[in-house]
């Protein structure tokens, strides 16, 4: 079965540019630690509980791959005004509200409303003795991870289409 429409990974769409290879996965390290935490704060059977720690996870975690992009705020302020007109755009076209832009948990929670029946399944699932902790710390591990990869593929999508030159890693 093939499925249409469906948003080619990061590394696709990074293609043969070695600099995008390496931020892409620079972030996917990053973006596993975090699923992982999430997936832990999952099997936690306290109401709202993992709600709060993916925001807390997603607030920290969105930056940090803006930064691995040369998307956080101050990084675009650098760039000459040409350039940055190039990522405004960019960011437009792809339309993302979570790039070039202070991420708050506010922000965040709306992002992960779009997949609020995976998050709903979470909370029921935890009360199951064992199966259904394992469910939820798998449902927190795919949800968070999927909201990473969708913003991972908006950064990659900005950076070459505003030819962004990519900050040197950090050490």
């Amino acid at each position: 079965m093939v499925i249409k429409n469906a948003l080619p990974s990061a590394h696709v769409l990074a293609g043969a540019d070695p600099a995008l290879q390496a931020a892409v996965q620079r972030s996917r390290r990053l973006l596993h630690q975090r699923a992982l935490m999430a997936a832990v704060a999952s099997t936690v059977p306290v109401p709202g509980l993992d709600w709060a720690v993916d925001a807390a996870l997603l607030s920290r975690l969105l930056p940090q791959i803006n930064a691995e992009f040369g998307l956080t705020p101050p990084q675009i302020a650098q760039l000459d005004p040409h350039q940055r007109e190039q990522v405004q755009k960019a960011v437009a076209m792809v339309g993302s509200a979570l790039i070039g832009k202070l991420v708050t948990q506010d922000l965040v929670l709306k992002m992960a409303k779009t997949v609020g029946l995976r998050m709903g399944g979470k909370q029921l699932a935890k009360y199951v003795p064992l199966a259904g902790q394992a469910l939820a710390a798998a449902l927190g591990y795919a949800t968070l991870r999927y909201l990473g990869e969708q913003h991972l593929c908006d950064c990659v999508q900005v950076a070459k289409t505003a030819q962004l030159t990519l900050p040197a890693p950090k050490a």
